[in-house]
């Protein structure tokens, strides 16, 4: 569902969960990797410039020599460690930068080095250091500009206007802010990507909870079917090898059943988006469960016709009486049940009897049958109620919507 590209307008996927590099810096189990192009095409932009600002202000700052050139690459330099000690890169461009402003030496692009450490160090949560960094060199600047500058090369030079110092305070701001903000967009993206995870791990257990259901109410019914009739076929193996032949005749096509629709689970799990191979049961299939309910020894009346239903519905309806039937044949003393599907404009009830009274016996079954069920018309927004009857035996009501609204994608 991420990888659909929504047409009709929207910001771009990117700008939703952040650009691939972006993941990258938020991955904590990876270690930083070292910024060494952004650094040496940084340094050689920094020499270049300042080379060129030296030109430009000949007569009025210092001209750059050894030491300013030394210390122009330490400051470049130590943004190659930017990812790994923030807070110790941007403090050591900013003293670089304010060593390199009180030696005299030309205005120029030094100040970026201290722009990208401190959207380095906010961008991996130092926002106090970065602040204090910026605060330092501020401080060091109006020394240096407005007192100090009688006293440190180059000589004669004279005190920077005020309106000069606010166009830098703007500039600082600005940057200042650029990676504030890009802090809050990035936290953003990480808590959305958080959320994409966490709900594909949701969708990935109700997915496993959906199979798990379907195995269990497929399996259950037959097995439960193939355990009376060997017992049938056992007791009158003797007596009566006919009978014992249609039990195993029963026998054999209730597993026949049961790998059908066990293998078309599987085929989802293999292939999870193509369509199945074929229909999932319904309503319409609950002729076949009576015929199955009888060659168990089970009589089934059924009152009543189901409506038109959405997909949904109609497989957890055809499951719920599925499983109810399976527990009257499991657990029940009485053979036989009574099956009443009665519907309004807004709801299908569904109403499984027998007259009881319990064996006690489980067959093997597990004891989801009821827990199933209940999931399945709680998915719906259905109802599901199971208990013994005043009169005696047992009763499943099931009340499910006949118009299921969409659960909405996660995005």
């Amino acid at each position: 569902m991420d990888e659909q590209v929504v047409r009709g307008g929207g910001p771009p996927r990117w700008w939703r969960y952040g650009p691939p590099w972006m993941h990258r810096w938020g991955d904590e189990e990876r270690a930083p990797r070292w910024p060494w192009r952004s650094t040496v095409l940084l340094t050689v932009f920094v020499l270049v410039g300042s080379h060129w600002a030296a030109h430009q202000q000949a007569g009025e700052r210092a001209a750059l020599d050894t030491f300013a050139r030394v210390l122009l690459v330490v400051g470049s330099g130590l943004l190659l460690w930017r990812q790994r000690y923030p807070v110790l890169v941007v403090f050591g461009t900013a003293a670089a930068a304010t060593v390199y402003l009180g030696a005299g030496y030309p205005y120029g692009p030094v100040f970026l080095t201290v722009a990208v450490a401190c959207f380095s160090a906010v961008v991996t949560g130092h926002r106090r250091a970065a602040w204090g960094a910026v605060a330092m060199l501020w401080a060091g600047h109006m020394l240096v500009a407005h007192w100090l500058y009688r006293w440190l090369p180059p000589s004669g030079d004279r005190a920077p206007s005020w309106g000069q110092e606010l166009v830098i305070a703007a500039w600082v701001v600005a940057i200042v802010a650029l990676a504030e903000l890009t802090r809050v967009r990035r936290e953003q993206w990480s808590r959305e990507r958080a959320e994409r995870a966490q709900a594909a791990r949701r969708r990935a257990d109700e997915e496993r909870l959906r199979i798990a259901r379907e195995l269990h109410d497929v399996l259950a019914h037959s097995i439960s079917v193939i355990n009376v009739q060997a017992g049938v076929g056992l007791a009158l193996l003797d007596s009566d090898p006919e009978q014992a032949r249609t039990a195993l005749t029963t026998i054999k096509a209730a597993s026949k059943e049961a790998l059908g629709e066990v293998r078309q689970v599987l085929d989802t799990l293999r292939t999870p988006g193509d369509a199945p191979r074929a229909p999932a049961p319904g309503l319409d299939r609950l002729p076949e469960l009576v015929e199955q309910a009888a060659s168990a020894g089970l009589t089934v009346e059924v009152e009543g016709e189901a409506p038109r239903l959405a997909p949904g519905t109609d497989l957890a309806a055809f499951r719920i009486v599925q499983e109810a039937l399976t527990n009257v044949v499991r657990h029940s003393g009485s053979r036989q049940a009574r099956v009443c599907l009665a519907h309004d404009e807004r709801t299908l009830r569904l109403r499984v009897d027998d007259d009881g009274p319990a064996t006690g016996a489980d067959a093997g079954g597990s004891g989801n049958g009821l827990a199933g069920m209940r999931e399945r018309a709680a998915a719906l927004g259905g109802t599901i109620e199971a208990g013994p009857r005043a009169d005696g035996g047992f009763r499943v009501l099931a009340v499910l919507p006949l118009n299921v609204k969409a659960k909405e994608d996660d995005r």
